[in-house]
């Protein structure tokens, strides 16, 4: 077996599971980075190590391989942790690979790496000598197991030593868990007996591949289809409804509401799902198909364990007869004719700024129609998915989602960036607040895709806050932010750009595309801070009826 290094130990067993390394070199991981690249995988350089993790994590979220990403250990491990907490509360399979304190024991500028993970909820696997190799594939199958982030420490004093010789096992296969057994019997019989049926996807569906199956059950039962935001256009066709929350339609949310029988499939029900609880009517019977053990929300009467692309497939079997609920579709078909849709904004606002919705709209008929897009958070987050095509629900990477954050968006832009490899064009929709936290890894950005716009839907403040507590009457001068040029900062850095006052200046935008919309395109987008959006005041809404309902 050829010599290796501890750190090339550890990156020969990932070079079996990933080709693509994110990350910023230090005295932590010089040794593995040197190892990797020796291994020929593929290292994409970021300016701030929270871009590390946050570009894994969308490289996965885009493609469903796996990437990792890589810091020195202390100050360069502590700046990946909002990203690394994002990643576990998401539960995204992906690898840190970090340096730590020397074997021998911590040195006064140490912090307990472990334990700082540990309250993230992300397990630490710290390599040593004699099993670097077990223990860095123990890891990874931990990772991909769980789906969650795990941390692979290097040592200081070990990382440039010889690694002992390892016989090493291949890689395990990827298991399918069971097909749910004898409680689909029950699914199906309450399925086929539905008047007004509803299935309802989730990412967990998703990734299941269990898309065909589930469309193919819809269509034999008559059922309407939905979509978590994370399972977008997953179970598009005949009944599709859109997204199940507040980034839906009212018309498409009441068809929902009427619906007796609801097979949910790889979806938590979160309460922005649910629309805080007013989504599903009191009477419909909630079915949960899920990957968990128990579940996940206390609305589901009938819960079965399996993966969601088998057990759709058992309960088809099961099935007898034709679709039983045509009626539904076609009054659903009519109701959503006839209802209204997302509001299309408006020409003009009280401060001469864009409006966020026809603003959308308009980017929507601009932008090249093989996009991925990457959303960061903040107030902005639905005009998205609520306006713009997306094709398959990989070609949405909503990031700071899980974790509330924002700031993230530049980083996992860079990691979509090299996991789009068939001609897409990566679309990065970020707020300025957001984009100025990360703004250090625009540069990163520029090196890395081929083709990228990057729309920043810039209010000259923080959106989110400004609705929440300026509309109460709190001082808005810390929720301001001075209008920033970007335009011009995208050019310093090398990429084309625009400043978009009005709905005519995205022909700076289309002239890019026609000429072939290669590298990187910045659209400074100055909107007005006046529209809130519909989903913020579902949530301010819920959160002052529970207010109320503690105060009663």
């Amino acid at each position: 077996m050829t010599t290796l290094t501890v750190s090339g130990r550890v990156a020969q067993v990932l070079s079996s599971y990933l080709t693509d390394l994110f990350g910023v070199m230090g005295n932590g991981n010089v040794y593995f980075l040197d190892a990797a690249e020796k291994l020929g995988l593929r290292f994409s350089p970021v300016r701030h190590e929270g871009a590390a993790i946050a570009a894994a994590d969308a490289y996965y979220r885009a493609s469903g391989r796996l990437a990792a990403g890589t810091t020195t250990y202390g100050p360069g491990y502590t700046n990946a942790l909002t990203a690394l907490a994002e990643a576990v509360q998401a539960q995204i399979p992906v690898v840190l690979v970090t340096g730590d304190a020397p074997s021998t024991g911590a040195r006064p500028q140490d912090v307990d790496q472990a334990a700082i993970a540990a309250g993230l909820g992300a397990a630490t696997f710290t390599v040593t000598r004699d099993a670097a190799g077990s223990i860095t594939r123990q890891a990874v199958e931990y990772a991909l197991t769980t789906r969650t982030a795990v941390v692979i420490a290097i040592p200081y004093d070990l990382a440039a030593l010889e690694a002992a010789d390892e016989e090493l096992p291949a890689p395990l296969a990827p298991q399918v868990t069971d097909d749910g057994g004898a409680g689909l019997g029950q699914v199906a019989r309450l399925l086929a007996g539905a008047k007004r049926p509803l299935i309802l996807a989730g990412r967990g569906a998703h990734l299941a591949g269990a898309g065909p199956e589930l469309r193919e059950l819809a269509d034999r039962l008559g059922a309407l289809t939905a979509g978590t935001a994370l399972a977008l256009n997953l179970l598009q066709g005949d009944g599709y409804l859109g997204v199940a929350g507040g980034f839906g339609t009212d018309t498409a949310a009441g068809l929902m509401g009427e619906a007796d029988v609801v097979l949910v499939a790889g979806a938590s029900l979160s309460p922005f799902t649910l629309r805080f609880g007013h989504l599903l009517g009191p009477d419909s019977t909630v079915i949960q198909i899920d990957s968990a053990l128990q579940p996940t929300h206390p609305r589901v009467d009938l819960f079965v364990s399996a993966d969601a692309k088998s057990a759709a497939g058992r309960i088809l079997q099961l099935l007898d007869g034709e679709a039983s609920a045509e009626a539904w579709r076609a009054e659903a078909r009519k109701r959503l004719t006839e209802g209204p849709a997302h509001h299309p904004g408006s020409d003009k606002t009280a401060d001469g700024r864009l409006d966020p919705r026809s603003l959308a709209i308009a980017l929507d008929n601009v932008l090249p129609e093989r996009r991925t897009v990457v959303q960061d958070g903040g107030h902005f987050l639905g005009w998205a998915p609520m306006y713009w095509n997306i094709p398959r629900p990989q070609d949405l990477v909503m990031v700071g989602t899980a974790f509330q954050t924002i700031g993230l968006g530049l980083a996992s832009a860079v990691g979509a960036a090299r996991a789009v490899e068939d001609g897409r064009t990566l679309v990065l929709a970020s707020g300025d607040g957001g984009f100025l936290m990360g703004l250090s890894d625009l540069e990163s950005l520029i090196g890395a895709a081929s083709s990228a716009v990057v729309v920043i839907f810039n209010d000259a403040a923080y959106g989110a806050e400004i609705h929440q507590y300026g509309s109460k009457g709190l001082t808005e001068k810390p929720m301001l932010i001075p209008e920033v040029d970007f335009s011009g900062v995208a050019r310093a850095l090398g990429a084309q750009s625009a400043i978009i006052r009005s709905l005519a200046d995205l022909s700076a935008v289309q002239d890019w595309i026609v000429a072939g919309a290669k590298g990187t395109f910045v659209a400074d987008c100055r909107i007005t801070s006046s529209v809130r959006a519909p989903w913020m005041s579902e949530w301010m809404n819920a959160k002052q009826a529970a207010k109320a309902a503690v105060a009663g």
